[in-house]
C-alpha cells in the first residue's frame, strides 16, 4: 500500500476532513486511478471503522466524523468516479419508517454503507410506504432499509412489504432495523434484521451476492 493511501486512512478514522480532501486531491493530482483512491484510501478506512465500532473501540460521534471526512473526499471522486462508471455492489433505498423522527443511527447506516461501496438513496425519516414504493420505481434499487426506533411506529415495516409485493416488488430484499426491532421480527415479517450500522453493512454485503448469483 502507497504512503498515500496509509495517510488517507488514518485522516479518515480521525475524521479530519480537510486533510482526507488534501490528501484526495493530492491522488488525483498524481494520476491514479479514481476507484483505487476510493477503494484503497476510503472505503478500507470505514472496514476499520466498522470493525472498531462493532468491537466497541469507537463510539457514534466518531463514526459520524470519520465517515463524514470520507464523504468529503468521495465529493471529490464523484464526478471521475462517473466518467469512469465505477461499478457499485448494490443500490439501496433507506428511510426512517413513517411516524418516527429519529435519524442518526439510519443516517450511520447509510454513510457506512456508502463507505463500503453502495450506491445509497436516503429518504431521511417519517418516510411514507408510497415514498418507499416511489423511490423503488425511480431508482430501481434492489434493496430497501427500513428503520424505527418506536414499537409505534416498526408496525408500518410491514405494511411496506406488503405494499411492494403487490407492486411488483418482491424480488427486492428488505433489511430492518432499531431499537425495538428483533430477528424473530423480521423472519416475520419477511424481511432480514441487522442489530447495528456494522451489522448492515455485512448483511448488505451478502444480500448483493445473493442477488448476484
Amino acid at each position: 500500500m502507497s504512503k498515500l493511501y496509509k495517510k488517507m486512512q488514518e485522516a479518515v478514522l480521525e475524521g479530519d476532513e480537510d486533510v482526507v480532501v488534501e490528501l484526495v486531491q493530492e491522488a488525483i493530482d498524481e494520476g491514479l486511478n479514481a476507484e483505487e483512491i476510493l477503494n484503497d484510501g476510503l472505503i478500507e478506512a470505514m472496514n476499520e471503522v466498522a470493525v472498531l465500532f462493532r468491537d466497541g473501540d469507537m463510539f457514534v460521534p466518531e463514526v459520524l466524523m470519520s465517515a463524514n471526512a470520507m464523504q468529503a473526499g468521495n465529493g471529490l471522486l464523484k464526478p471521475l468516479l462517473v466518467q469512469g462508471v465505477s461499478e457499485k455492489k448494490g443500490r439501496i433505498v433507506i428511510g426512517t419508517v413513517e411516524g418516527d423522527l429519529h435519524d442518526i443511527g439510519k443516517k450511520i447506516v447509510g454513510m457506512m454503507l456508502e463507505g463500503a461501496g453502495f450506491e445509497v438513496i436516503d429518504l431521511g425519516m417519517d418516510v411514507k410506504p408510497d415514498r418507499f414504493i416511489g423511490a423503488l420505481k425511480e431508482t430501481e434499487a434492489t434493496m430497501l432499509g427500513m428503520s424505527a426506533m418506536l414499537t409505534t411506529t416498526m408496525t408500518v415495516m410491514p405494511v411496506v412489504i406488503e405494499r411492494m409485493k403487490k407492486e411488483g416488488f418482491g424480488h427486492v430484499k428488505v433489511m430492518i432495523g432499531g431499537a425495538p426491532v428483533t430477528d424473530a421480527y423480521a423472519q416475520q415479517i419477511g424481511a432480514h434484521y441487522s442489530y447495528d450500522a456494522s451489522s448492515a453493512v455485512e448483511l448488505a454485503k451478502r444480500l448483493a451476492e445473493e442477488l448476484k448469483a
